[in-house]
């Protein structure tokens, strides 16, 4: 007896001496930051924005610059406008569009980086307080013989969003007659509504938002333009020098504390906002197996954003079971949860909002180089003196899907009675634990067997019940939700690191990571 405690003591302490080498301990805490900001720059931070967004923006900035100091220097046009001019000069900081499509646009031309939802708006037809005409339907506009002010469907997004609209209710060309005929188009939404109250135009479609910031004009809703909603939406410009910078301002124009404050103010029906804080701190639970995937992510996004993540890796039933035991969900509970497998996303998913599945991991069976045991399937891990590992099936992902997997064929009871040599918390245990010889064989992930390389081999399993799927989601108690979705857009945009680590992606095109910016409360 004295003699098996001393080997499985020093067994013990060559895992750990190997882990602390692989900088792998599986339940320490990764603490990333950048540097509070200091001072500002001579230079300004240039925003093109919106003309419909002047009134609000203009007190966003003016009470930014107060409480921070620095610049703003803002260039207003019509979103379509804007965006042509910025395809040209290919500089700036930072593009405020009325409509979240044009934030598309440019991403795809290669000019958006980030971007944060700030508001809602939808079309109105906008007239005299009085309404001589008495236009109460858009057929009235031209059976009336109003003259109409539209935005330009090539310069301002309004324009565009009505002539969309239009043309899809049949009622377009009429209208498109109309306003050549006898009314007016304007390259911003704010000149089509100054048009009808200096009584130059009858009738104008402008944001209903726009509307409401005019005393004299009275909003008139429609069926054919109801539909028409958008999402008014920051950006931050790939061409931007300083990009954490205006990634600050970014996220002060959209904090429910700050910026929204103001659009509020001005009629906009704001989405959920982030709290303001210079330096906020993001807590991001992730189960072990994503450490060498996530941690360069979150390492990247930290010092570009300008705040802290604090990472806390390790076996996902402890990252539940401490989601659990904090009773204030509101202090310490993490804004955002990476689980190894859907299964202990499932035990928390009240606390969560909507999953994305990431990619997916094989398991296996790892023995040393050379399989010197002459492993091959999962019977032989139940032969007489094969030693194994396995995950606590109460502590981390592999042990539960291993305990799984082993009952399925009937393997669980035998193994861990006759064969098993040690249980550990963490899936990055494990490997290890073939390494030091202080097991034959164990179950693990393929992308931890992976990372050992040469001194192990991997043998496949053949079952559905051999793989485990990594999801991703956000506490429904954050204060940064805005924050945790521009790090999933990150993560959404990463497939090459999770690739060449061995993990197989889930995610279609992006199509999730475009979600996220929705302002909804999906992931």
């Amino acid at each position: 007896m004295p003699l098996l405690a001393l080997a499985s003591f020093l067994a013990v302490l060559l895992l750990a001496v190997l882990l602390w080498r692989m900088g792998r301990s599986p339940d320490s805490t990764t603490h990333t930051a950048a540097p509070t900001v200091s001072g500002t720059s001579s230079r300004p931070i240039v925003l093109y924005c919106a003309a419909g967004m002047r009134y609000p923006m203009a007190e966003i900035i003016a009470r930014y610059e107060r409480e921070l100091g620095g610049s703003i220097e803002t260039q207003y046009g019509g979103s379509n406008t804007l965006l042509s001019q910025l395809q040209v000069t290919r500089g700036g900081d930072l593009y405020l569009a009325a409509d979240a499509s044009y934030i598309e646009r440019a991403r795809e031309k290669g000019l958006v980086a980030e971007s944060i939802p700030l508001a809602r708006m939808r079309p109105v037809i906008a007239v005299a307080r009085d309404n001589p005409l008495g236009i109460a339907t858009l057929a009235d506009l031209w059976t009336k013989g109003a003259r109409v002010a539209l935005g330009d469907p090539e310069a301002a997004a309004i324009g565009k969003k009505t002539r969309k609209l239009l043309t899809a209710s049949g009622d377009w060309k009429r209208l498109e007659q109309l306003v050549r005929r006898q009314g007016v188009f304007k390259p911003t939404v704010n000149e089509a509504a100054n048009a009808v109250k200096i009584g130059s135009a009858d009738a104008a479609i402008i944001w209903d938002t726009t509307a409401a910031q005019y005393g004299q004009l009275k909003s008139i809703t429609v069926p054919q333009l109801d539909a028409g909603e958008v999402l008014v939406t920051i950006g931050v410009l790939t061409a931007s020098k300083r990009p954490t910078d205006a990634l600050r301002f970014a996220r002060y124009v959209a904090a429910e504390d700050r910026g929204l404050e103001s659009f509020r103010k001005h009629h906009f029906r704001t989405v959920g906002g982030d709290e303001w804080e210079v330096n906020p701190k993001l807590i991001f639970f992730a189960g072990s197996v994503n450490r060498r995937a996530v941690e360069p992510i979150v390492k990247r996004f930290a010092a570009r954003e300008g705040v802290q993540v604090e990472t806390v890796f390790n076996g996902c039933g402890i990252l539940t079971a401490q989601m659990r035991s904090l009773r204030d969900r509101s202090s310490g509970f993490p804004d955002a949860y990476m689980a190894c497998d859907v299964y202990y996303l499932d035990a928390v998913e009240d606390w969560f909002q909507e999953r994305v599945e990431v990619s997916e991991t094989e398991i296996g069976i790892v023995v040393a180089a050379g399989n010197p045991k002459q492993i091959r399937t999962l019977k032989d891990l139940a032969r007489p003196g094969v030693r194994v590992a396995l995950g606590h099936p109460k502590q981390c992902t592999i042990g539960v899907l291993t305990r799984r997997l082993l009952e399925a064929d009937g393997l669980y009871d035998r193994i861990v009675k006759n064969n098993l040599v040690t249980e550990t918390a963490s899936s990055a245990m494990l490997v290890p634990s073939v390494v030091t010889g202080a097991a034959d064989a164990t179950l693990a992930y393929r992308v931890d067997a992976r990372n050992i390389g040469s001194k192990v081999d991997f043998i496949a399993v053949d079952s559905p019940l051999a793989r485990a799927i990594q999801p991703f989601a956000i506490s429904r108690f954050s204060l940064h939700k805005q924050l945790a979705r521009r790090l999933f857009r990150q993560l959404a945009q990463s497939r090459d690191i999770f690739e060449q680590i061995g993990f197989r992606w889930r995610l279609a095109d992006q199509t999730a990571s475009r979600r996220s910016d929705s302002g909804d409360s999906g992931s």
